[in-house]
């Protein structure tokens, strides 16, 4: 059994493999390094039971501007109320997605957020995933509904929960 540990240390988030550190990634900058090749192997091909994650936090909380695409750009036809769980898109690949994520989208101060509108929300996504490489400062993902694009999402500010929260 593998015991992953990640965290987040002033401008890094860090997965450690027992006590040693196998990966960084500057949240800031976006510079990643693998600080143990032998290590990140391992966790990069390990199934998931093979890993134990209870020294990590079950969710990673991203601050983020959201806009919306309009109806007519071919988004949502209806708003939206906080706890949506859309697919969550960083890369593709020939114009195909390449890889969905786990996340929902919190916000507060209205009921709905509606086609075509921009807001700050916190997006909480499972951190017993290898999404660390994709969270920087100013890193850019699109929201998918199906083969539908509806939003594109831009990082803000990254954080763990100061308490123990569940995505459900």
């Amino acid at each position: 059994m593998l015991l992953i540990k990640k965290e987040i240390i002033g401008k890094e988030i860090r997965v450690n493999l027992d006590v040693n550190l196998i990966w960084s990634g500057n949240i800031e900058t976006g510079i990643t390094k693998i600080e143990d090749t032998g290590g990140f192997e391992k966790y990069s091909k390990a199934t998931w039971e093979e890993i134990d994650y209870k020294e990590t936090p079950d969710l990673i909380l991203v601050k983020a501007k959201l806009k919306m695409r309009s109806t007519a750009e071919g988004g949502r036809q209806t708003g939206f109320t906080s706890g949506l769980r859309p697919n969550h898109v960083f890369e593709y690949e020939n114009k195909r997605i390449k890889g969905t994520w786990i996340g929902d989208i919190q916000f507060e101060g209205q009921e709905l957020i509606m086609p075509g509108e921009e807001r700050i929300v916190t997006v909480r996504f499972l951190f017993h995933t290898p999404i660390e490489q994709y969270l920087t400062i100013g890193r850019k993902w699109w929201l998918h509904e199906g083969a539908r694009c509806t939003g594109e999402v831009e990082i803000i500010e990254i954080k763990l929960p100061t308490t123990k929260s569940k995505l459900y």
